[in-house]
């Protein structure tokens, strides 16, 4: 069905209370349903304070060799603002762009909406213009479910198409309810 070398590959950096606790992470099942139903190679790390998340960050950017091959970094953070919230400290998503300086050509950047992603045009054209992203997407709105469902079907049509345009125009052909009700964003 797939080819391993044309795989599609996303890196996933989940923020925990606790990275000794096994049963921290909400995400995995959704991360293996990926990878069986859609083919979808990733690979998961997750990190429970400032100083993982930046050593796990770079770790990523300077010796995980698969690092050109993620299409997207989906980052599972609480967060407030434009900010992501671990152990009580808030990282900026313009801290983020500048950890990420010109290293993400190419790349989608998609938040869960554990983290609102509340940007304006402006703080979203500074994002992509320091990152080189290609996209950068999540949601705006507050709801008491999880958009794993949604995100694995973004995922699937970031596989199939090309053109963010037209991956939202599908999402949304798809998923118009749950999508408006989420408030999917995508700033390119």
């Amino acid at each position: 069905m797939y080819n391993n070398s044309d795989r599609f590959k996303l890196f996933c950096l989940e923020g925990v209370k606790e990275i000794s606790d096994l049963n921290a992470s909400f995400i995995l099942p959704f991360l293996e349903n990926l990878a069986l139903h859609q083919g979808i190679v990733n690979t998961y790390k997750s990190c429970d304070s400032i100083e993982s998340l930046e050593e796990s960050l770079s770790a990523l950017l300077y010796a995980d060799r698969s690092f050109k091959d993620y299409e997207i970094l989906y980052l599972v953070f609480e967060g407030e603002g434009n900010a992501i919230v671990l152990d009580d400290y808030y990282y900026t998503l313009g801290e983020i762009a500048e950890f990420f300086e010109g290293k993400l050509s190419g790349k989608i950047l998609h938040f869960a909406n554990t983290k609102l992603l509340d940007l304006d045009e402006e703080e979203a054209q500074y994002f992509l213009d320091v990152t080189g992203a290609r996209a950068v997407s999540g949601y705006n709105k507050k709801v008491p479910v999880y958009s794993a469902a949604i995100d694995n079907e973004f995922f699937g049509l970031c596989q199939q198409y090309d053109d963010v345009v037209e991956i939202v125009e599908e999402l949304y052909a798809h998923h118009a309810a749950i999508c408006t009700t989420m408030g999917f964003v995508l700033y390119y």
